[in-house]
């Protein structure tokens, strides 16, 4: 071997064990990394799997779901179907909008400031996070949150707000798995529609691009909103309570607005970073004023109608609740045990998106509330007996759709709706539908038929017996039913009532109208029909009864809504007419025809209206008052041809009385409602006057015995002609021997078979309509108008409320009682050729 080469030898086995040396090292190290990396790893895997080990995974149609639930704004609007009443309550306002609404003025001035790589990631942007990360780590004032689009998203819909390392990273994984399941579009409508943008000038928080587009510049279209309102709503999910124009009230907020301002022009700086503006459209973005487009003040639409947004809301809760639970009857629906479900249908209601249409109109609602409003048409207010109330409701008669309401006069004072929940004594209002109306349709009586004013003795279960006695304390012997109608006396109301008709059958009648409130007691309350009831009526109910009268018989439930859709529009309620012949058109038109009566007699007690109804001999009213014990309460039932409206005035407490002038307040705010419905909606007044169907005959009777005339009644002239149903036509001559004044008093009978004929529902052909001249048999003129004391001071007390009676009437003299023979029409039947006093065999 030469010796001169083991010196280069022993320099390359030096660098081979080097070699092995530092390849053993990096295999270490390397293999030391790899433990390092997997050991941090399984830290940070640990620790992910800390934070979200009690979040579940969710399916891709939970995300669905979830994603496209929105606690949606429900609206109520009037009878025209458009103008709306408000939204329903709810703090939020949230309206939906479909991505093809939205203009992409939004979309680019979102996405350039909230995402920038919307488009182009997976859920998570990793720079984001990195920086955000960083910025957190380091402290740095800067710092931004890193959350995509799509991370806000999920953490809206399925997390709370807190800030929390836990709430983040579930954020994360959400945002992943949303974007394996969702597009792009579906997740940006999602934001646009979910994101809450501050208060609006209603006060309302508002969620979503369309409602903060209405309720900070109420522009209900995107497309119309100018660049610079569309940066200004991009810019406000990042801080929606700070920046906001609008504090809770509606009130414009100086400093909410500035800040707004500064926010705004990020987002177009922004803009015009990613070169989604140009510079001109960059600068004129900032010259636009802004603050001069912002929404005027509105109120809440529960301090505008509010009675009539809870009535609404109330109604119907009531209806869906029924609807959803049909083994739950109408009068079941409100006892205490089916509170809790009216309260979660209630709510369901607030939330869900349903539009209720209700049958309001809203020149008549506001009419009435401003005559409500109004302290000149009440008495002060006193601290003793409170503020004086008044209640009303106009009712379409020919469908049952309620028009216009007073619920009350101040919300804030007296919540309760009078006009609905309300129940009270009736008064003499009673006494047609209980007694004159069953008596008509039964023929124990006609307009022209005697009744006998005289004393009657009633069993008490307290004192054994009491005597009911008239206004006047006296008794007039026989009258005809138009009469004693007309001037309210009580006596041949309680005649009819206990005698003919009797109780049970009344109150059956009164039941069939519509009337809820008569109660089993109520059988017993023998003075029943001067409004003596155990609970009394409310204003709704009684005005829909008297609706039948003008609709010729038919009673139509009354009704607040119309229809309920979803949020997609779909009907889930609709009213059907519940709609039920109650008596014969002939005895509709008798009654509408004494009723007028009791507005054009002098003695009449509804004679105000001559003067006070402006309309008044240009379009027929009938009506009739309801007075009860010291003017407690005052009602005034009045209808036309086609709208029927009920009033009642008085206070909380029923003890509390009205003022002298308080008397009448049922018929001067009748009138002042119906002067302003006749002005402002004249299309609801088609008809001028009531229509007289067949069947109906003017007969002239003697006005001594009810029956066809003798020769006594008509040598002196004592005769009467007035309607008869002509099934009811007298055809016997009466009994005549005596004079009036010396004639024994008795009560008076028709003279009906036993078997009566059977009823045949004649439909009206004629549509003759009747002049007043004809409708009204002649009276006679009175000159004085006397206002009387109150007529039921010394009724004595019974089991049952004290009923009541009417005032202001004048007591006639002998020569008023008799009417004066009209002259003979195409269709009055007279009998010239009856010369004897009895009659035929």
């Amino acid at each position: 071997m030469n010796p001169k080469r083991r010196p280069s030898s022993q320099k390359r086995s030096r660098w081979r064990i080097f070699g092995r040396v530092l390849l053993i090292n990096i295999k270490w190290f390397s293999f030391a990394g790899v433990l390092g990396v997997l050991f941090a790893g399984g830290l940070i895997s640990g620790y992910v799997a800390a934070l979200v080990h009690d979040e579940p995974v969710r399916s891709r149609q939970l995300i669905y779901e979830k994603v496209n639930e929105n606690a949606l704004t429900s609206f109520v609007f009037f009878n025209d179907q458009v103008t709306p009443v408000g939204r329903m309550r709810m703090e939020e306002d949230r309206q939906l909008v479909d991505l093809k609404d939205v203009p992409q003025s939004i979309v680019d001035a979102l996405i350039s400031t909230e995402d920038s790589q919307f488009y182009e990631h997976r859920g998570v942007d990793l720079k984001g996070t990195a920086r955000a990360v960083k910025q957190k780590l380091l402290n740095e004032n800067r710092q931004t949150g890193g959350s995509t689009l799509t991370q806000q998203v999920a953490r809206r819909v399925f997390l709370s707000l807190d800030k929390t390392d836990s709430r983040k990273v579930k954020e994360m994984l959400l945002a992943l798995r949303m974007e394996r399941f969702m597009g792009k579009d579906k997740i940006l409508t999602a934001y646009l529609n979910k994101m809450p943008f501050g208060n609006g000038s209603a006060g309302y928080n508002l969620y979503g691009i369309k409602s903060a587009s209405l309720g900070i510049f109420n522009v209900s279209d995107l497309h119309k909103l100018h660049i610079a309102q569309a940066a200004y709503l991009a810019g406000l999910p990042q801080l929606p309570s700070v920046y906001s124009a609008f504090d809770g009230k509606g009130n414009f907020d100086e400093e909410g607005f500035n800040k707004a301002m500064e926010r705004q022009r990020v987002v177009l700086g922004r803009m015009l970073a990613t070169g989604k503006l140009t510079l001109s459209e960059y600068n004129e973005a900032l010259q636009f004023d802004v603050k001069a487009t912002l929404a005027p003040h509105r109120e809440k639409s529960y301090n505008t109608f509010p009675y009539l947004m809870l009535e609404t809301e109330r109604e119907a809760a009531q209806l869906l609740a029924l609807q959803q639970n049909p083994d739950i009857t109408a009068a079941e629906i409100s006892k205490p045990e089916h509170a809790e479900l009216l309260q979660n249908t209630r709510e369901e209601l607030q939330r869900s998106g349903y539009r209720i249409y209700t049958t309001i109109n809203k020149k008549i609602y506001n009419n009435m509330r401003q005559i409500a409003a109004n302290p000149q048409n009440f008495s002060p207010y006193s601290k003793k007996k409170g503020l004086e109330q008044i209640a009303a409701i106009m009712i379409d008669h020919k469908t049952g759709a309620i028009l216009g309401m007073i619920e009350g006069r101040d919300f804030n004072t007296e919540q309760m709706n009078y006009a609905t929940q309300m129940t009270r004594q009736p008064g003499s209002a009673m006494k047609p539908i209980a007694a004159y109306l069953p008596a008509l349709e039964k023929g124990y009586t006609q307009p022209a038929g005697l009744i006998d004013d005289s004393q009657i003795i009633l069993k008490d279960g307290r004192k054994g017996y009491h005597i009911p006695k008239n206004y006047n304390r006296r008794y007039e012997g026989l009258m005809t039913a138009r009469e004693a109608l007309n001037r309210s006396i009580n006596i041949p109301a309680l005649r009819l009532f206990l005698y003919e008709v009797k109780i049970p059958n009344a109150w059956n009648f009164v039941r069939s109208l519509g009337i809820t409130t008569i109660q089993p007691q109520d059988e017993h309350a023998q003075t029943g029909v001067l409004g003596g009831l155990s609970k009394g009526v409310s204003v709704e109910e009684l005005t829909a009864a008297y609706g039948t009268i003008p609709n010729m018989g038919v009673y139509n439930a009354p009704h607040l809504i119309s229809k309920i859709t979803d949020a997609n529009g779909k009907i889930v309620y609709e009213f059907k007419p519940q709609t039920k012949r109650v008596y014969s058109q002939q005895t509709a038109f008798l009654m509408t025809d004494m009723l007028k009566t009791v507005i054009s007699d002098p003695r009449g007690t509804g004679k105000r209206l001559q003067n006070a109804f402006k309309s008044y001999g240009a379009i027929d009213i009938a009506g009739k008052t309801g007075t009860t014990q010291n003017f407690g309460d005052v009602w005034f039932m009045g209808y036309t041809p086609d709208v029927t409206l009920g009033v009642w005035a008085g206070y909380r407490q029923q003890v509390n009385t009205l003022s002298q002038e308080g008397h009448s307040r049922a018929q001067s705010v009748w009138a002042l409602i119906m002067n302003e419905a006749v002005k402002d909606q004249p299309e609801l007044f088609k008809n001028k006057h009531f229509i007289r169907p067949e069947g109906v005959v003017r007969v002239t009777v003697s006005s001594l015995t009810g029956k066809l005339p003798g020769r006594y009644s008509r040598q002196s002239g004592q005769l009467v002609t007035d309607w008869f149903n002509q099934k009811y036509v007298p055809t016997e001559v009466g009994r005549e021997q005596l004079p009036r004044s010396a004639r024994p008093v008795v009560p008076s009978k028709p003279d009906i078979k036993e078997k009566e004929v059977p009823e045949v529902e004649v439909p009206a052909i004629d549509q003759e309509k009747i002049p007043p001249e004809e409708t009204d048999p002649t009276v006679p003129d009175a000159d004085t108008e006397i206002d009387m004391p109150d007529e039921n001071k010394d009724l004595p007390s019974t089991a049952t409320p004290q009923p009541s009676v009417e005032n202001e009437q004048v007591t006639p003299s002998e020569s008023q009682s008799q009417s004066e023979t009209p002259k003979t029409k195409s269709d009055e039947v007279v009998y010239p050729e009856i010369i004897s006093d009895q009659p035929k065999n």
